[in-house]
């Protein structure tokens, strides 16, 4: 009697995870009861760590020259006006071109956020999309992200570098007071403008 009382409790806390991924709607998911848990349906949050640094450079040489001389003489003139001469021309041109050109952009994005899952599509891939606002002194600094995720590059503890999202567009802009010192003024842009 006392043996089936412990197998009965024992069984019991056995099937009680399992009874309980039922219940919250887990059933069927692929999702291991000893595994952590990773995004996978729509309404799921997803950390995402944004490590993106760009850098291009384009530099451009250009040099050209050009010269070009002519010359004709005639003999002297005849008569009582010999010293005046019968033709004479003298030509030269000149054409140099030197130009260069570069352009070099550098950028940096270092930051942490959380995102939800807005969608799922046929094959598995989540779509995702989030936003993050942060207040400094009367300055809003806002990060917009979106893009779409394979399940399979999620880790176990539910992140994801930027890097391997899909379709990828990060947004991060700035209103306030240190935005608006960093802008120049109306007159410098209006000249700017013009010229």
């Amino acid at each position: 009697m006392k043996t089936k009382r412990i197998l009965i409790i024992l069984a019991v806390l056995l099937l009680l995870p399992f009874t309980i991924k039922v219940f919250g709607g887990d059933y069927g998911q692929s999702q291991s009861l000893f595994t952590d848990i990773k995004a996978h349906k729509v309404g799921d949050i997803l950390t995402v760590l944004i490590y993106e640094q760009n850098s291009a450079s384009n530099k451009v040489e250009s040099k050209t020259e050009k010269s070009t001389q002519a010359s004709l003489k005639g003999g002297p003139g005849y008569g009582p006006l010999d010293f005046i001469p019968l033709f004479s021309l003298d030509g030269a041109n000149s054409n140099v071109f030197d130009g260069k050109g570069e352009n070099m952009r550098n950028g940096t994005l270092r930051a942490k956020m959380s995102i939800t899952v807005i969608g799922v599509k046929s094959n598995g891939d989540l779509v995702i999309e989030g936003s993050r606002t942060l207040g400094i002194s009367g300055d809003r600094e806002t990060l917009n992200l979106t893009g779409v995720v394979r399940q399979k590059d999620i880790t176990p503890d539910n992140t994801i570098d930027s890097y391997l999202i899909a379709d990828a567009e990060i947004h991060y802009t700035g209103k306030g007071n240190a935005n608006t010192a960093s802008r120049p003024g109306f007159i410098t842009r209006l000249i700017g403008w013009i010229f």
